[in-house]
């Protein structure tokens, strides 16, 4: 199709007021809301407009299509120029929701929510987080295409796009990230980089003054710059230069405007994160040139000129389903592979495997079970692919035989995330948003510090990622206070939407990892033990229920209960036996997971724990913070008060008073 002249001023005169609509639609919902963040939106929305439109391969009409590119808002605040491109696109996001902009029930809320909003792909809100989640993205593109590509047939091939600012390029999260990404080689990872030299609290060279582009040149990155954020030639060219460097991520600097059309306030600090104001937001009408006085009214021939887009948007999806039944066809071993890969029920064979719930002989660290149990699992689900902040040789998780993952092999499937625990978990939820892989991160427990605000957004997201902590108590020993975990179980435990096994040994080990690889919604954490541990006697698929009797009493009421988890179990039934030649007798509980314990029926939960019996005691080798929901103020917990300490583990166990012993006496103390 050859265009004449006129036909090109009506094209760019209709770029020219879709970006219009885009910004007038984000100033007025931010106004109507009284709250909000308008800057972005407006700076940003020249360059959304161009990619969206011209560059990106998506389907309004079917959003889950798995080949689509991705685009992720890492400047969450910015979530009108996002709910924008949403409603023009037809995505199903009406004008009045745009009006309940940052309402109660609203499908707009003030930061984009995955699984709230259709056409949202990651949570986004605290910066930076975005990047690392593209980054686990443009990952799992890389290695799918290498397991299911065959010449002719790209049945995996898009892009991974993520726009931000200064406030993510300032986040360490993304310099971890993106070194990563860049050693990696992630030609389909394309960073679009709203450079406007404004933060909160005034211009960027109060804090910031790097050269971000020779930064990005460090890491491996093809690195573009365009002058003129309005200038959408100049986008389009950097995108399409940038999809063509097929060995390098790209990341395209763009000079904007914070706040971009409003007179009073482009460029200056107060555009970001309160409304314009009713006479701004007029003053942005005039200085643009939109005719329409009232808010949110939209001319036709924008919406025409959207869904015209979209139409063919979907026609690219046509093609690439005719492709794909082809592949089908000619390889149907790739078919019955990609099934596997997308077949969410499949971990759930596990639980008739013996080799699954196979027991060793012997006392083991349940690091070296979990290890075991990984490796029997990934005979059943292709799609595992993980690894650990370099720490794999102690957390367990290397996939043996299976490669690792990186530029020169992207087929591998242990991933090495280098001392990079919070991007590692960032970049996980990237993976897990991407579909059709199976991810794990690990490290150690103690360094969950790290990770807690990747593993945060893991529940707000309801991504059944996986976390395997390793390390798990003062059992770590000689590496004293700073590698012991103390108070982290409660921090795990407080979260809503997220489970922690703590498993006793090697049949609860197993039970932990069929329920995280089985869920659906809920990310886990399995946290494991560096000390040997016996098998006990009594410990079954129970603790799929998160807390079962493991060894009860003889008496109809029992004398008291005992409530441990993880390593010391073993104490809770050493001193039921050490009670019983005094007469005493006692229920042990085993509590490998209080959050799926809490999430039994009431029956359950008092047939395990009888309210009737007020004498209880709790033993962890962690803080006592949450277990007065189980103890009650009559309960004794034995455990830690402090931080740790440098010698022996065994040594520890006896310094701080967490013996069978002790345990003992608790008991007596709890039923005088």
């Amino acid at each position: 199709m050859i265009l004449n002249t006129e036909d090109l001023t009506i094209m760019n005169n209709m770029d020219a007021k879709s970006v219009s609509a885009i910004r007038v639609l984000a100033a007025d919902a931010v106004q109507k809301a009284n709250s909000g963040h308008p800057g972005l939106p407006l700076g940003s929305a020249p360059m959304a407009y161009e990619l969206w439109m011209k560059h990106m391969k998506h389907n309004p009409k079917n959003p889950e299509w798995v080949d689509r590119d991705r685009f992720i808002l890492s400047g969450g605040h910015g979530s009108t120029l996002l709910y924008a491109l949403l409603h023009l696109f037809g995505y199903g996001l009406t004008i009045e929701d745009l009006k309940n902009f940052r309402q109660l029930g609203s499908r707009t809320p003030g930061h984009p929510e995955y699984r709230h909003t259709v056409g949202v792909e990651a949570t986004t809100g605290p910066l930076g987080a975005g990047m690392a989640m593209a980054t686990g993205m443009a990952m799992a593109e890389q290695h799918l295409a290498s397991v299911f590509n065959k010449e002719g047939y790209p049945v995996v091939d898009h892009y991974t796009f993520v726009l931000g600012g200064d406030g993510c390029m300032m986040e360490g999260i993304s310099y971890e990230a993106f070194s990563l990404a860049g050693t990696l080689g992630l030609s389909k990872l394309i960073v679009l980089y709203d450079s406007n030299d404004i933060s909160i609290e005034g211009g960027t060279n109060i804090a910031f003054r790097e050269n971000v582009m020779k930064r990005f040149e460090a890491f491996g990155f093809q690195t573009l710059r365009v002058e003129d954020g309005n200038d959408l030639e100049a986008i389009g060219r950097a995108i399409e230069e940038a999809k063509a460097d097929k060995t390098r991520p790209s990341m395209i600097e763009i000079k904007t405007k914070i706040g971009a059309g409003c007179p009073a306030k482009e460029g200056k600090a107060s555009a970001h994160g309160e409304p314009l104001g009713v006479e701004n937001v007029a003053a942005l009408r005039a200085n643009i040139g939109w005719e329409e006085q009232e808010a949110f009214v939209i001319p036709q021939d924008i919406y025409d000129h959207f869904s015209a887009r979209a139409d063919a948007l979907s026609v690219e999806e046509e093609a690439w389903n005719r492709m794909f039944a082809e592949y089908c066809e000619k390889y149907p071993d790739m078919k019955e592979l990609w099934d596997s890969y997308y077949d969410k029920s499949r971990a759930e064979t596990l639980y008739t495997s013996e080799a699954f719930w196979k027991i060793p002989d012997k006392a083991e660290a349940t690091r070296n079970v979990s290890g075991n149990v990984l490796n029997t699992v990934k005979d059943v689900l292709p799609n595992l692919f993980g690894g650990a902040a370099d720490l794999a040789p102690s957390t367990k998780t290397n996939l043996k035989g299976e490669g690792d993952f990186s530029k020169e092999t992207p087929e591998g499937k242990n991933l090495h995330f280098g001392v990079r625990e919070i991007a590692m978990a960032g970049i996980g939820n990237g993976i897990a948003l991407h579909g059709g892989l199976i991810p794990y991160v690990s490290t150690f427990f103690v360094f969950s510090d790290y990770v807690k605000p990747m593993a945060r957004l893991s529940s707000l997201m309801g991504l059944p990622l996986i976390y395997v902590l390793t390390h798990d108590s003062i059992g770590v020993g000689e590496d004293g206070p700073t590698h012991e975990p103390v108070e982290q179980m409660a921090m795990f435990r407080a979260m809503p939407n997220f489970h922690v096994f703590r498993p006793a040994d090697a049949v609860e080990t197993s039970a932990a990892w069929y329920h995280a690889l089985t869920s659906r919604s809920v990310p886990t954490a399995i946290v494991l033990s560096r000390q040997n541990l016996p098998q006990l006697e009594g410990t079954c698929p129970d603790a799929l229920k998160g807390g079962y009797i493991l060894q009860d009493s003889d008496k109809e009421i029992p004398d008291a209960i005992v409530i441990a988890t993880g390593s010391e179990v073993q104490l809770a039934v050493e001193a039921k036996k050490i009670l019983k030649e005094k007469n005493i007798d006692i229920r042990v509980v085993s509590m490998p997971s209080m959050d799926v314990f809490d999430e039994q029926s009431v029956e359950y939960k008092e047939m395990v724990l009888p309210s009737r019996v007020t004498a209880r005691v709790g033993v962890e080798a962690l803080a006592e913070f949450g277990w007065g929901k189980y103890l009650g103020l009559n309960g004794v917990f034995v455990g830690m008060h402090s931080f740790g300490a440098s010698a022996p583990g065994n040594q520890l166990f006896e310094h701080f008073g967490i013996t069978a012993a002790k345990v003992a006496e608790a008991v007596e103390e709890v039923i005088m």
